[in-house]
Parts: C-alpha cells; sequence; structure tokens
C-alpha cells in the first residue's frame, strides 16, 4: 500500500446514519461494507452519486465481465492501486480470469500467451492511461467485436477506475480483511 494508514478513515458502523445503511452495499458473501464505501460514506451526497455510475461500470455495462475485469486490473496496476487491484483480481477469478491470467496483467498486453483480444483490451487500457485516447489501430481492433455501446463502456471502465484508484490511493484507503494486494 502506498499509504500505510489512511488519510480519510472510513466510518464505524457506530458513525452510520440511516440513509448511509441504506446506501452502502451489501458485501459479497456477507460480512462488514467495504472500505472504499465506508470511505466515501464520509460524504453521503457524492456516495449516492458514485454509485449510480460505479453501478452501471461494474455491474450493468455492455461488456463481458471477462473483458470489463481485465481493463480494470490493468488500470489498477498501471494507476498503482493496490485496493483496487486485490479487489478486482477477486472477481476477476469470479468471472473467469486464471492466476496465470491475472499476474499477466501486470506484464502488459505484449507478453506471450495473450489471445488477440485479450491483448488489445490490455493495450487500450495502456494507451487510455498513458496518452489518454485510443490509437487508431487499437480503435479498430476493438471494433471488429465491440459495437459503439461497448466501445463507449471500454472508455468510461477505464476512466472510472482511473478516478476510483486516485481516489483510494490519495485517501489511503486499506485493503479489506482477507484481501491480497499486488502480486510478490
Amino acid at each position: 500500500m502506498r499509504l500505510a494508514k489512511p488519510r480519510i478513515p472510513p466510518l464505524e458502523e457506530s458513525q452510520f446514519t440511516d440513509e448511509i445503511r441504506e446506501l452502502l452495499p451489501p458485501r459479497p458473501g456477507g460480512g462488514p461494507p467495504l472500505n472504499i464505501f465506508t470511505t466515501i460514506a464520509q460524504y453521503p451526497k457524492l456516495l449516492k452519486r458514485w454509485l449510480v455510475f460505479g453501478g452501471h461500470i461494474l455491474g450493468k455495462s455492455s461488456l463481458p465481465p471477462r473483458d470489463r475485469e481485465l481493463l480494470i486490473l490493468r488500470t489498477g496496476w498501471l494507476c498503482r492501486a493496490e485496493y483496487e487491484w486485490g479487489q478486482h483480481a477477486v472477481i476477476g477469478r469470479m468471472v473467469g480470469l486464471s492466476d496465470d491470467e491475472i499476474r499477466r496483467i501486470t506484464q502488459g498486453p505484449d507478453v506471450a500467451g495473450w489471445e488477440p483480444f485479450d491483448r488489445t483490451l490490455l493495450r487500450a487500457a495502456d494507451e487510455l492511461f498513458e496518452e489518454q485516447i485510443i490509437s487508431n489501430g487499437t480503435w479498430a481492433d476493438l471494433s471488429s467485436k465491440y459495437d459503439t455501446h461497448q466501445l463507449m463502456d471500454v472508455v468510461f471502465t477505464v476512466g472510472q477506475y482511473t478516478l476510483v484508484s486516485m481516489a483510494l490511493n490519495a485517501f489511503g484507503v486499506q485493503l479489506d480483511e482477507g484481501v491480497e494486494g499486488f502480486p510478490r
């Protein structure tokens, strides 16, 4: 983790108002709400509005879940957001990414072993991160499989998770119990 302790601490359950209890998404598998949500809950109006957009990207996007997680994990890696990486390594496994693929994401699109379209997705994340645009060649490769909505969701997925990574890093959100960070 970049910061050893939070700059903005997550709310304790004793601090939850009725509004915050209503807003906090249930934790998959049960347990206390995730640190990302209890940290952003320090600003309930922001949490309420952010959850709508984040909910689209994570749960209602037109992208296949595996493709979405390739983009999110690569973005989290590029942003050095260990919290994001840890959470989405778990989700990535749930949607079919292998441990080898998850580790390989750290090496980027040019390392051996990627299927051509996986390579294209990773390259799109890299280009958006580095240049804030997708090159014509990568766009053409994405367009060979994706429709307009999916192309838009690629850009908004990388953008959303760049923003989230910045917030996680700047606020010092710590890993949730039982979640591993970057591969060692």
